[in-house]
């Protein structure tokens, strides 16, 4: 498994399970991606993705994105493409 960094959670969103994401590589619905720091270890499928509250299937590099993560994330937490 090849891992490439794509972005890094700018918030997290508690109270609606939300991380926010800039993204320095393109990203789309479907892609496999881990989100790590030092106390975060996170594998997860994107299954969907919002900008500016709409949703979307792919993203490019310097957008800020929403996605939908099943546990607590951290600011400054680095986002990896997992590729098989």
């Amino acid at each position: 498994m090849t891992e490439t960094g794509i972005g890094k959670v700018t918030h997290y969103f508690g109270h609606l399970g939300v991380a926010a994401i800039e993204l320095h590589g393109p990203l789309a619905v479907g892609d496999t991606i881990r989100i790590h720091g030092h106390t975060t270890d996170l594998t997860m499928k994107i299954e969907t993705m919002q900008v500016n509250h709409m949703d979307v299937h792919e993203a490019q590099a310097g957008t800020n994105i929403g996605i939908r993560v099943p546990e607590h994330v951290r600011e400054h937490d680095m986002v990896l493409k997992v590729a098989p």
